[in-house]
């Protein structure tokens, strides 16, 4: 048994241990879904940032930085700058709302506003699109099992799957948030100090220049291949208005703890968007030829750091996947137990049976995401379908239902099916290329803006109408 492969051993052990020995005192349905409204700045930092390092802000965006260069830094960057509006404007409102309510989850908040058709609408597309990003952070996984110790690409997904159900299943966000803590300090720990070695490896700036200079466009950091800043439309939108976020958000104490936790969150990720970016092109300088762009991080920390940095690095790659995968399964489970459940099912269902079926469902979800990733190809092209999903379906009715009180039921549908339906056409018609510079995440996110006004127009000059008793 080699040095990394005994490492991430012990390092899921402690993280199982951990996540059982917290869940013991999990014993209601508002300690699993929202951590009782208790978690403070440090809590819900580590868990935003936990969440957002994950299968595409590592090996996704290092696999990007190898194909396409410094371009690769938008991935991550994007999710920032959409982590700043989350933080100062949207996360503060919602936290309001939520606690004045009592809300657990988004679909709680879409009915307050919408009523169960946009609440049953909104649940079937991402739980869907949830299990794609899932099955995105099981594939980053499957690479790192396979680049340390030559498994196949299943059984890495099984392990991956395993170790987050178990921790997460026991106590939902309180686990989450705890063992989030653990994971963040290795996966910051384990990037801080593989950066200035592979650096080093590949001669430094000069050296990492010359051996990528004739790559056209590699050096851009606007565009470069198909990265860039066209991956603002996609992400950030879809993280100003991610479930799985603002049901962390749900459970922050006050106004201020958001705008601390949720900032400073931002804030790291601009900066942290580098590390993967450069990674990515310096493995590109020194193994130019891997049969797939998703190694090139797990190749560089396996055979280009002294054994114990690159442990260590291994087990920050293991954490931002399981980390981030956890905060799937949080969405994918509390929407399952909360939205569908006691909504639909058996609305005078008891709170421990509700509990219950939340656990359960955390663990159906992550048994699915794990037969997803084993059939599934590539991280980004799964994590693409997730954000760009969420970007064109939910950014509009919530953000509506927040500021516009004239939004009603036929608007939000509207602004759904108009969304949803020209990202169909765009990604038939092009083949996902879109039309230059428009994407069909940002056409996508455009049409629904249009159905949104164009519905809401029409139902105020219907009521102008009838006021005036035209038609009647």
């Amino acid at each position: 048994m080699n040095v990394q492969l005994a490492g991430l051993l012990v390092y899921s052990a402690a993280l199982i241990l951990l996540g059982l020995w917290i869940g013991r005192r999990v014993r209601t349905t508002a300690d699993f879904f929202v951590a009782g409204r208790r978690l403070g700045p440090g809590l819900l930092f580590s868990t935003m940032l936990a969440a957002n390092i994950g299968a595409g802000s590592t090996v996704g965006a290092a696999s990007l930085g190898y194909r396409d260069g410094l371009s690769a830094w938008w991935w991550v960057g994007s999710a920032g700058l959409g982590s700043l509006v989350l933080a100062f404007w949207i996360g503060p409102a919602i936290r309001r709302v939520a606690a004045a309510h009592d809300l657990r989850t988004v679909g709680d908040f879409l009915e307050l506003r919408y009523g169960r058709s946009v609440r049953a609408t909104i649940a079937l597309l991402l739980w869907c699109g949830t299990l794609a990003i899932l099955a995105g952070q099981l594939i980053a996984v499957a690479w790192i099992l396979n680049v340390i110790i030559g498994i196949p690409k299943w059984s890495g997904c099984l392990i991956g799957g395993g170790v987050m159900t178990v921790y997460f299943a026991a106590g939902g966000l309180v686990t989450s948030a705890w063992v989030n803590v653990v994971e963040l300090i290795v996966k910051l720990t384990g990037f801080l100090i593989a950066l200035p070695i592979a650096f080093h490896d590949v001669g430094g700036w000069a050296g990492l220049h010359a051996a990528t200079a004739a790559r056209a466009g590699f050096w851009n950091f606007a565009h470069g291949g198909p990265s860039g800043v066209v991956y603002l439309a996609m992400l950030g939108p879809a993280f100003i208005i991610s479930p799985g976020l603002l049901q962390k958000i749900y459970g922050a104490r006050d106004d201020r703890v958001v705008r601390i936790g949720v900032g400073l969150n931002g804030a790291v990720l601009l900066v942290y968007a580098f590390f993967p970016a450069f990674l990515g092109m310096i493995a590109r300088a020194l193994h130019p030829g891997l049969p797939s762009n998703d190694l090139a991080l797990p190749t560089l920390l396996m055979r280009n750091m002294p054994p114990l940095v690159g442990s260590l690095g291994l087990a920050a790659l293991f954490s931002a996947e399981i980390s981030a995968a956890d905060a799937i399964l949080f969405m994918l489970s509390t929407s399952l137990s909360q939205d569908l459940y006691r909504r639909f099912v058996n609305p005078s269902a008891a709170d421990a049976t509700v509990l219950r079926v939340a656990r359960w469902a955390a663990v159906a979800g992550g048994a699915a995401g794990v037969l997803l990733a084993i059939v599934s190809e590539t991280i980004i092209g799964t994590l693409s379908i997730f954000y760009t999903l969420l970007s064109v379906s939910l950014f509009v009715p919530v953000m509506a239902g927040l500021y516009w009180r004239r939004a009603g039921t036929p608007e939000a549908l509207a602004s759904i099916a108009a969304g949803i339906g020209c990202l169909v056409v765009v990604q038939l018609v092009t083949g996902g290329a879109g039309f230059g510079p428009l994407t069909p995440a940002l056409l996508g996110l455009i049409a629904s803006c249009a159905g949104f006004v164009m519905v809401l127009a029409a139902r105020r000059g219907n009521g102008r109408r009838r006021e005036a008793g035209i038609g009647i």
